[in-house]
C-alpha cells in the first residue's frame, strides 16, 4: 500500500489543548546579556529551556536545560514548582530550532500554567529565532561570544543547515 493512501497521523501536539497565552520574545542579544549577568553574579534570574528532542544536533545554548516539547505538557506543574522554588528566576525562555512551533507552544503552555497558579512575578518567553537565530547572530562579526556559549557547537553542521 502506498503512503499516499494512508491517512496522515495527527501532529504530536494535537493531543494537547492549544495554549491560550502568547508569550513575548527575548532576542539573542538580550539573552547574551542575561547569561553574562548570571555568570558575573552567580544569581540566576532566568531559566533557558531547549525543547528540541531528536533534532538536537549542532549544539545548545549554555545554561539550557533540555525538556522536549513532546513531554512538556505533562511536566508543567513540576516546572512551575521548580522555577517558583528558586525565588530568583523571573523569566523562563523556551526555544527550539527556529522558535516557530515547539518553542512558542511550550512557552504558551507554561504561561498558561503560571496564570492558572496565579503567579504574576514569573513570565514565559520564547527565544526569537530559536537556536538558528542564536547561531546566526553568533556567526556575525562581533558576536563570537555567542558561539563560545553554545555547548557542543559544530560549525560544520551549521555550514550545511543555515543560510549564512
Amino acid at each position: 500500500m502506498s503512503s499516499a493512501n494512508q491517512p496522515e497521523s495527527p501532529p504530536w501536539h494535537a493531543a494537547f489543548p492549544a495554549p491560550k497565552a502568547t508569550p513575548g520574545a527575548v532576542t539573542a542579544s538580550q539573552l547574551l546579556q542575561m547569561i553574562q549577568q548570571f555568570k558575573a553574579s552567580g544569581q540566576p534570574t532566568y531559566m533557558l529551556v531547549d525543547v528540541r528532542r531528536n533534532d538536537h544536533e549542532g549544539g545548545t545554548v549554555s545554561t539550557s536545560v533540555n525538556l522536549p516539547a513532546q513531554s512538556m505538557y505533562y511536566s508543567l506543574s513540576t516546572l512551575v514548582a521548580l522555577v517558583k522554588a528558586t525565588g530568583s528566576v523571573k523569566s523562563v525562555i523556551f526555544y527550539c530550532g527556529s522558535s516557530r512551533g515547539r518553542g512558542p507552544r511550550s512557552a504558551g503552555w507554561f504561561q498558561d500554567a503560571l496564570d492558572q497558579h496565579g503567579i504574576e512575578d514569573i513570565k514565559s518567553y520564547i527565544l526569537e529565532g530559536g537556536i538558528k537565530g542564536w547561531v546566526k547572530q553568533g556567526r556575525q562579526s562581533g558576536h563570537q561570544e555567542m558561539l563560545t556559549l553554545t555547548e557542543g557547537y559544530e560549525p560544520g553542521y551549521w555550514d550545511q543547515h543555515m543560510d549564512n
